[in-house]
């Protein structure tokens, strides 16, 4: 979206820096979440099982990590959109291809992630998960979810920010 140094390049660059910013915090607030009685858990393999010992977190953080893995119709889909179409429209073409590949290849990490979490045997659980923590990841999960329905104020506010600039 940079590299196109067009207005459509900046916003969609604004719109991806938004909804990827929405996607990060919600998955963050399920790793600060990822509590023991014995402190803190940092391996991906703790999660293995989640969707049997906490079927809202694993529902949340799996889709958090589709939209980070751009899948139709969450808002990192339509984020990864704006940027490739402002590069296509500038011919730049080679970048456009080197984006979608390496989406491709990130997408595989992600959704290795939800297999963990819904189809290995089940890890000890956490402890609950702090209220705070629900708000932010209940938040960012149905802003992700529900994004396409009315993406205008997002999109037309990065618009007018990416106009300022030319």
């Amino acid at each position: 979206g940079l590299a196109a140094g067009t207005a459509e390049g900046i916003q969609g660059v604004l719109a991806y820096l938004a909804i990827y910013l929405a996607m990060t915090l919600g998955a963050f607030a399920v790793i600060l979440s990822m509590r023991r009685s014995e402190g803190m858990v940092e391996e991906i393999s703790d999660l293995a099982g989640l969707s049997r010992s906490n079927p809202a977190m694993a529902f949340f953080l799996a889709l958090l990590l589709f939209s980070l893995a751009g899948i139709p119709p969450l808002a990192g889909f339509f984020a990864k959109y704006y940027v490739f179409l402002g590069a296509i429209k500038a011919g730049l073409y080679p970048l456009a291809v080197i984006g979608v590949l390496t989406s491709v290849v990130g997408a595989y990490y992600y959704l290795m992630i939800v297999k963990i979490m819904y189809f290995d045997e089940p890890a000890k659980g956490f402890n609950p998960m702090p209220v705070e923590l629900k708000a932010v990841l209940g938040i960012a999960g149905l802003f992700n979810l529900l994004y396409f329905l009315y993406p205008a104020p997002l999109i037309n506010a990065a618009g007018a920010a990416a106009k300022s600039l030319f």
